[in-house]
């Protein structure tokens, strides 16, 4: 194939919001013509998306901790983005702690960019870290090409990255407001925590440390500051439903507020989660069965705007069978849209419901037009994606750095057969992925 040119005709191909037969024509790595699917189009080769199989556009993952560098030896670019182009994920935003330096500076930023070029499989973006010090220079990073800036309301489990107090929460809103900026935050009051060391196998004691109430009260305070200032906020890995009645009104009033989910929070509930299981771990934590469907409702009635990984994977060894000190993160790039899917289907809905989820909702908080969509203009970014297949999760397959994932042995539906990065199939030693800025 010529380099970033190619027409994929498909019989069901993702345009718009739903699927149907289309000659999707690639020239020079962007969409040029969506077309009917036997149009002839002169000096430019076809390739045949497999009948039953569905041409999506690349999905987008705005939620990733690649750790790279500082803590490689959880995850790194060359693995992470690999793990992504096998998941269909063709653009990850990388999130800024974890990895020393922390993505607070723009020296920082310059160190991740560094470490990234030339070693990706897929496109990659940087978010900034508004952490205390760093209030009141927020706009030099923004300058520089980060999409927004992430805080924590509690403490975020890494000592270089420290949280926000209530008072500078409100003033990093107020930052961003006037700079036109985003803030996304890990909303946890730790006034509602119970602090704890060591907790047992249990896991519904550690469940009980982190309250919903926690939630509740963080969101509560976001909302009220981007009310007041205008500014432009979101709210990560949303586990706690009890919270959608709040955004859902602040969203009726015009304030400019976004949420996700996760699909361990879609996919897992309390109840089943064995003692002593940390490949569980996550902070917010996995709540009940009845929570996990009200969280499906937030995204069928559009409350919840879209789902992303989350992706926290670390080694083996820090995933000790005590709750209270195994790390929180769940490592899950690779088959997260596999998994929803999967529960999407045994919930009776369809691909028109899952798809938005991974793509335009993610693309649009980033302020990527031309990413997750299949239209002109756009990048010539794919996945293709056979819906049928099952198949049990081997953690040991999985091309993250390390074999610990929540998801293993779970058995998924639909297999990710395709990935296109600008027109052109991504093998296994690819590293075409761009670095990419805010637009």
């Amino acid at each position: 194939m010529s380099a970033g040119s190619v027409v994929l005709r498909a019989q069901q191909a993702w345009v718009g919001e739903s699927s149907g037969p289309a000659a999707v024509v690639v020239r020079g790595g962007r969409i040029t013509e969506v077309l009917p699917v036997d149009a002839v189009v002169d000096g430019v080769p076809d390739h045949r998306i497999p009948d039953g199989h569905v041409l999506l556009p690349g999905l987008v993952d705005t939620h990733v901790h690649v750790n790279e560098p500082g803590r490689t030896e959880w995850e790194g670019f060359a693995s992470a983005t690999r793990a992504a182009a096998l998941g269909g994920v063709t653009t990850i935003i990388d999130m800024p702690l974890n990895s020393i330096p922390a993505t607070t500076t723009v020296d920082a930023l310059a160190v991740k960019r560094a470490s990234a070029a030339g070693r990706i499989a897929v496109d990659v973006g940087f978010w900034g870290g508004a952490v205390p010090d760093a209030l009141g220079s927020l706009d030099a990073l923004h300058e520089h090409g980060v999409f927004g800036f992430k805080c924590f309301t509690a403490p975020s489990g890494v000592d270089e990255f420290p949280h926000l107090d209530p008072s500078q929460l409100r003033r990093a809103i107020s930052e961003v407001a006037a700079i036109d900026a985003l803030l996304i935050v890990h909303a946890e009051d730790p006034d509602h925590l119970v602090a704890h060391d060591a907790l047992g196998a249990r896991y519904d004691d550690f469940l009980a440390t982190r309250p919903a109430t926690a939630e509740q009260s963080a969101i509560a305070q976001v909302i009220e500051g981007a009310r007041a200032t205008g500014a432009r906020v979101h709210v990560l890995h949303l586990s706690d439903a009890g919270a959608l009645p709040m955004i859902r009104r602040a969203k009726d009033d015009g304030v400019r507020i976004t949420v996700e989910t996760c699909p361990h929070y879609l996919v897992f509930q309390a109840e089943t989660i064995p003692d002593g299981a940390t490949a569980f771990k996550c902070c917010p934590p996995i709540r009940d069965d009845a929570n996990r469907d009200a969280l499906w409702q937030g995204l069928l009635d559009g409350t919840i705007d879209m789902v992303v990984s989350d992706h926290s994977p670390s080694t083996a060894d820090l995933k000790v069978e005590d709750w209270g000190l195994a790390w929180g993160g769940i490592a899950g790039l690779q088959v997260g849209f596999r998994a929803v899917w999967t529960e999407a289907s045994r919930r009776g809905l369809g691909l028109d419901d899952v798809v938005p989820w991974f793509t335009t909702g993610p693309a649009a908080l980033a302020g990527s037009t031309d990413r997750g969509r299949i239209a002109p203009g756009a990048l010539g970014h794919f996945a293709v994606f056979d819906p049928s297949p099952t198949e049990v999760v081997d953690v040991t397959g999985l091309a993250h750095r390390n074999p610990v994932s929540a998801f293993a042995g779970l058995e998924l539906s639909g297999r990710v057969t395709e990935t296109w990065l600008r027109g052109e199939p991504v093998t296994a030693s690819s590293t075409a992925g761009e670095l990419v800025d805010r637009a």
